[in-house]
């Protein structure tokens, strides 16, 4: 009886595990278009593909991540040294609209940001950790992945955008 009974336990968190790692789509990859999204949020609607033919620095992050808050300084250092060169969208997956917004303008002035509380857009890219970072080209397509907080404004990062 004991052993069915871990047999069982076993069978079910396999079949859990299974299900669970299945998305019905495979998460963006490195060399493919990046899938487009559209978020709405209490401010504004961004559509990813709106920013075709420019680079884009797309950056999944949340108020209560401490490593997105530590990185928060040098995307907005990024922005400011490139302009209108590249796009840099910092999509929040708070669930706090206060804190995001608190956040947001105290700390990310010249950033553009959208609040995506239900998680539509980082799930597409099959996001696991936050920050997580997609760099998307001129074209639409993903050329690199960044997971945890990066130091946007080293010469080898700002070279390679600039290059885009």
């Amino acid at each position: 009886m004991r052993l069915n009974s871990y047999i069982l336990l076993f069978a079910f968190i396999a079949i859990c595990l299974v299900t669970a790692c299945r998305r019905g789509s495979q998460p963006a990859r490195i060399g493919d278009s990046a899938p487009d999204f559209s978020v709405t949020d209490a401010e504004r609607t961004i559509t990813l593909s709106q920013f075709r033919g420019k680079p884009v620095v797309l950056n999944f992050w949340a108020t209560w991540c401490p490593p997105c808050v530590e990185e928060i300084p040098s995307l907005v250092a990024l922005q400011k040294q490139l302009g209108d060169k590249v796009v840099i969208l910092a999509v929040s997956t708070d669930e706090d609209e206060d804190a995001y917004k608190k956040f947001t303008k105290l700390h990310m002035p010249g950033v553009l940001t959208v609040r995506d509380s239900k998680h539509v857009s980082n799930s597409l890219y099959g996001t696991f950790a936050f920050p997580e970072t997609f760099v998307i080209d001129r074209q639409g397509v993903l050329r690199r992945k960044f997971i945890g907080a990066v130091k946007w404004t080293s010469p080898e990062i700002v070279d390679y955008l600039g290059k885009l």
